[in-house]
């Protein structure tokens, strides 16, 4: 496919391409082509050389995929890694992550701790990332500077947070940034009610009226451990997502996050609504959460995506590998060896985050006219061969640091693995400065 009125930007010519939509296509020795930060070209590598180009890109031995998709997490948490390590949930959050945030947590806390997020991201290969954390507007400085996508979620509890000292004054907020970023072309605004634990009915329907009046996506942990879900039976007999679709908030633009307990009553209302889910599993595991049964999932027709979470309880931001611990744990989950295979999970870190996030007419998958939101993984090493099928390769036997290139929009963001507009030294060294001052004083 082609559309080639004027010469291209750049023309990349890899080994192999994957569009990922059609599914489970590798197209080799071919093309793709870009002219203003959109795909304009994909075809035979003989038809590419023919096209006018401004900078033809080699890159043999790599397969070119649309960039990685991380569907939730919290970036500021960069700076509490592994402070608090091999806890229960709760136990984590209430006797060590929330006390860290009410000490730590200010703009320049979430100012650092992003731009060290977002820097591991674009250097594994994500080209878009979702953010639940405070001081949203700070957050959407650092993605707006970096040249990345993002979605960013406006935290709502009930009470007060670094940032905000009510839900009404979160929602507030949110409405104001929402109005003032909603022509951004790469930052999206969405709602953040935290949890169903911590949201009153009378905020989740706020939240709903207005979401539904901007047609803003919400994101909300929901189910993420079985005591959350005895919890809200004993104490209301109504399993959360019930109380979330009784109140209305379901539907296409409800990203459910974590789900690892879902009954058949949980399944209807998420095929039902065309409720999305995001699944985290490397945190699940670390904090024994439980398993997200994706295969189940995806088998009825609900979308998965994939996200890390907070580095607090992953410990890193490595979607690539969470994507292989996704499919191997969706095969154990599901008693079955065919159960999530390479180029569906591939799926779920690229297409399916982007269809959550309403971003799937401009990113997630290799078509022209979409955003050039693009990764290059290097396939050339060792442990890489031989090559049957490189998808495979890629998502059982690739590690991030294969991550060469990586585009956004058609801007190069990282090149020939360094990065192209942020100082790896200078974060690595702030966020250095920072674990001496929290460590200094965690006691």
């Amino acid at each position: 496919m082609t559309s080639t009125a004027a010469p291209l930007d750049l023309l990349l010519l890899p080994t192999w391409l994957v569009p990922v939509e059609p599914a489970g296509v590798v197209l080799k020795e071919h093309g793709l082509g870009i002219r203003d930060g959109c795909i304009a070209f994909i075809g035979p590598r003989d038809a590419a050389l023919k096209l006018a180009a401004r900078e033809v890109r080699e890159l043999p031995g790599m397969l070119l995929s649309p960039g990685l998709v991380n569907a939730h997490g919290h970036a500021a948490m960069t700076l509490f890694r592994g402070l608090a390590d091999d806890l229960p949930l709760m136990t984590w959050l209430e006797k060590h992550i929330w006390p860290a945030e009410a000490k730590w947590v200010d703009e320049a806390f979430v100012r650092d701790g992003t731009n060290l997020a977002i820097a591991e991201q674009i250097k594994g290969g994500i080209t878009c990332f979702s953010d639940m954390y405070f001081y949203p507007k700070v957050a959407s400085d650092c993605v707006h500077n970096s040249g990345m996508r993002a979605q960013i979620a406006l935290p709502i509890l009930d009470f007060p947070i670094p940032g905000a000292s009510s839900a009404d004054e979160a929602i507030r907020q949110g409405i104001e940034l929402f109005g003032d970023l909603k022509h951004h072309p790469r930052i999206k605004i969405t709602f953040g009610p935290h949890a169903p634990y911590t949201v009153c009915d009378a905020n989740l329907e706020k939240i709903r009226v207005i979401a539904e009046e901007l047609d803003a996506v919400i994101h909300m942990h929901v189910h993420e451990t079985a005591f959350e879900v005895q919890q809200a039976v004993e104490q209301t007999g109504e399993r959360p997502l019930a109380r979330l679709a009784r109140l209305g908030l379901l539907g296409p633009r409800f990203q459910a996050v974590h789900m690892t307990q879902i009954s058949e009553d949980d399944l209807a209302l998420l095929v039902e609504s065309n409720t999305s889910v995001i699944h985290c599993p490397e945190s699940n595991l670390k904090l024994a959460s439980g398993f997200c049964p994706v295969e189940r999932l995806w088998q009825a027709g609900v979308n998965v995506a994939i996200g890390t979470d907070g580095a607090a309880s992953n410990n890193d931001l490595d979607l690539l590998g969470e994507t292989r611990t996704a499919a191997m744990l969706a095969k154990a989950v599901a008693g079955s060896a065919t159960a999530l295979d390479a180029h569906r999970a591939l799926r779920m870190a690229t297409l399916n985050g982007a269809r959550a996030m309403g971003l799937d007419s401009q990113i997630g998958s290799l078509e022209v006219g979409k955003a050039a939101d693009i990764v290059a993984f290097d396939l050339s090493g060792l442990a890489q061969q031989p090559i049957y099928d490189p998808v495979s390769q890629l998502i059982y036997a690739t590690g991030r640091d294969c991550v060469k290139h990586l585009w956004v929009a058609g801007k190069p963001l990282l090149d020939d693995r360094q990065l192209t507009r942020m100082d790896e030294q200078q974060l690595t060294a702030t966020a250095i400065a920072w674990g001496q001052r929290i460590s200094g004083h965690s006691e």
